[in-house]
């Protein structure tokens, strides 16, 4: 049994998960410091959420073809994002950073708007605000997002294989090889990704209550 789908998918859904979690963050913030445009720039990030991971995928294909603006720069520049180990990073991210965006700024609310407006009282600046309270206060929720990031990107699909392909060795995530398996009549080879997957997927919400029950406690104690 060939494991390289999963290594890349551990590999695509790390670098996915190393970008969401800084753009994530300050795209949190910064929506939580608007005011008017909130509602708008709220949508526009959770949009990949609720869209079907193949409308996201094609709107990625069009945005990185030779044709289009910006993928005519990269092209130019000698970068081909198109079906490469790159690629599958990209559309993980897209796919994944409304989960880390959501979910930190659903931790970053729930912050205790007394403690901020006591901060600001005695001169603090609104990163340091930022940095030394928002964030430490909100490690529970941030640690939730980023596990479930990984999740999200460890079995993301649809974008991954209109963007990146499915090149065995080097753009076959396990979600992919599920699917090539079916379709070539591996039932067999299709179940051992499947309980791979699963097992993942298990082991990683676990890991997610036991850190934000130990968050918890200490908290409390």
């Amino acid at each position: 049994m060939d494991l390289s789908p999963l290594l890349i998918s551990c590999k695509i859904a790390f670098s996915a998960t190393l970008i969401t979690f800084v753009l994530g963050i300050f795209a949190a913030w910064g929506v939580g410091m608007s005011k008017g445009a909130r509602p708008i720039l709220d949508a526009v990030l959770s949009l990949p959420l609720v869209l079907p991971p193949t409308v996201v995928g094609f709107f990625l294909l069009m945005l990185f073809s030779r044709n289009a603006g910006f993928g005519k720069f990269l092209f130019s520049i000698g970068i081909n994002p198109l079906f490469t180990w790159g690629g599958g990073v990209f559309a993980a991210t897209v796919v994944s950073f409304p989960v880390m965006y959501r979910t930190t700024r659903g931790a970053f609310e729930q912050v205790d708007g007394s403690i901020i407006a006591a901060a600001r009282t005695l001169g603090m600046s609104e990163f340091r605000i930022f940095t030394k309270i928002m964030i430490p206060v909100s490690l529970p929720g941030i640690a939730a997002a980023v596990i479930l990031s990984f999740a999200r990107a460890l079995g993301e699909f649809g974008a991954t294989i209109m963007v990146a392909g499915n090149l065995p060795g080097k753009t076959q995530t396990m979600a992919v090889a599920i699917y090539t398996a079916m379709q070539g009549g591996n039932k067999a080879l299709a179940l051992r990704w499947v309980l791979i997957i699963f097992a993942l997927s298990a082991i990683i919400l676990l890991l997610m209550n036991v850190i934000t029950q130990r968050f918890s406690k200490r908290r409390t104690a």
